[in-house]
């Protein structure tokens, strides 16, 4: 089977192509576009436009497939009007918007009823945020972002499980609305087109008759089910944002959960995601867009730099917008009392070793919440080819860490295309076996 994933991020989009069989899966990038946010009047929009243009010239390059897939990051959607026309650009989840929202609610409320942690882009911040806006007043639907492309490519509407359930408005660990969550949001439940799972149609391309595959369309969601692990894994997805967790059967609710700051989103085949957000290497990003050196010369430089000499929490709130990062990190420093980073190397340092240790606090806050054993650590993703950053998550885990795949997103999203075209065994284990058997993988062993 030929399959089409399209595999957005933050800062770019792709179009990867596969040919996929019940003993081998071979793909190639064909096409990658920008994905630059825009600020009109204030407010940080996403160039949705922009993003589908870069999507039908992606689908134009791969040629003919046999399916598509389409997955991007959560909690941001597009409005509908009553003849189902987008009402404006969808606002960007580090927008200013929902400053000071999710303070005016119980937030352990929300985390018996949904699952999910209060984060400030939470859709259901966004939602309160938006309450009385003409926009909103106007919407008779709405669409995550996935959900929308596909809804431009199709014209028909559905609601993905496993992005629906990074909103705040699903139930806990179930596949239904919560009314308790809706009402706070101040939407009804008819806002929302049917929810629709991983592996069911969602149309076919208009003008091609391609089909549309439903696919775990929040991209951590494809990326946990490219996790090639068995048995007793934890895993980091790493990218722009770090997500690091377990996947259990059932979801934690605890209060000692909700302080820790986990979430409970779904993944294939009912699985939860129990996790933790780490601000990842967004804080290697804004730093090296004020730099004019190489990654290269940074890493190589930060392997030999003195370890552990500054850190900082890479969960704290302070370093969510854009702007003066290295600025942000050395007055954290700073009111730490620590030894302010000088050099771009030492930054580099200090934020490796801060992301290493906010991994290990997460696996072991994850594997005592949760009550699961953590034998070995699954990195995917971009961050899974930093050597460096590899090595120190084994040293501060004291666990091995089996990097990649890289495209580990793209491939979990391939991977339930196919099982939906009977290409692969349909077991998630047997799936995640065909990727360590065909993938290449990268053991990095903790040093004493």
């Amino acid at each position: 089977m030929r399959i089409a994933a399209v595999d957005l991020g933050a800062s770019n989009g792709r179009v990867i192509v596969a040919d996929v069989s019940s003993t081998a899966i071979t793909f190639a990038e064909v096409a990658r576009f920008a994905n630059d946010p825009v600020s009109v009047n204030g407010t940080l929009h996403w160039d949705i436009l922009a993003l589908y243009r870069g999507v039908l010239d992606g689908l134009r390059a791969a040629g003919p497939v046999d399916s598509v897939g389409i997955d991007s990051w959560a909690v941001d959607y597009g409005l509908l009007d009553a003849d189902g026309a987008l009402l404006g650009n969808p606002v960007h989840y580090r927008d200013a918007r929902t400053d000071g929202v999710a303070a005016r609610f119980d937030g352990y409320a929300l985390y018996r009823a949904s699952g999910i942690a209060t984060l400030p882009f939470n859709t259901l911040f966004q939602l309160v945020a938006a309450r009385g806006s003409a926009q909103l007043g106007a919407a008779r639907s709405l669409l995550l972002i996935p959900d929308l492309l596909s809804y431009f490519l199709t014209g028909t509407a559905g609601t993905e499980l496993t992005n629906a359930s990074t909103t705040g408005l699903l139930a806990a660990g179930g596949g239904v609305w919560s009314a308790e969550m809706l009402a706070l949001a101040g939407v009804e439940e008819s806002l929302f087109p049917p929810l629709r799972a991983p592996g069911t149609a969602a149309g076919v391309i208009r003008g091609s008759g391609t089909p549309v595959t439903v696919v775990a369309s929040h991209d951590t969601a494809s990326a946990v089910a490219g996790v090639p692990g068995a048995g007793h894994f934890a895993y980091i997805s790493c990218g722009t944002w770090s997500l690091v967790g377990v996947e259990l059967a059932a979801p934690v609710v605890t209060r000692e959960s909700y302080e820790a700051g986990f979430t409970n989103e779904l993944g294939v085949d009912g699985t939860v995601r129990y996790l933790r957000n780490v601000m990842g290497l967004w804080l290697l990003q804004e730093c090296m867009r004020e730099w004019s050196l190489p990654l290269g010369t940074l890493l190589s430089g930060a392997a030999a730099a003195r370890p552990r000499r500054s850190v900082v929490d890479a969960t704290d709130p302070v370093f969510l917008a854009p702007g003066d990062m290295p600025g942000r990190i050395a007055a954290a420093c700073e009111a730490a009392g620590q030894p302010v980073p000088s050099t771009p190397v030492e930054m580099t340092r200090c934020i490796l070793d801060s992301l290493a240790l906010a991994y290990r606090r997460a696996i072991d806050d994850a594997r005592r919440l949760a009550g699961v054993p953590v034998e070995v650590v699954h990195m995917v993703g971009g961050g899974s080819l930093n050597a460096l950053l590899c090595q120190l998550t084994a040293d501060a885990c004291e666990l091995p860490v089996l990097a990649g795949p890289v495209e580990a997103g793209a491939l979990g999203n391939i991977l339930v295309q196919a099982r939906a075209l009977r290409a692969v065994d349909p077991d998630l284990s047997d799936m995640r076996a065909l990727l360590a058997a065909t993938q290449p993988i990268i053991r990095y062993e903790p040093r004493v």
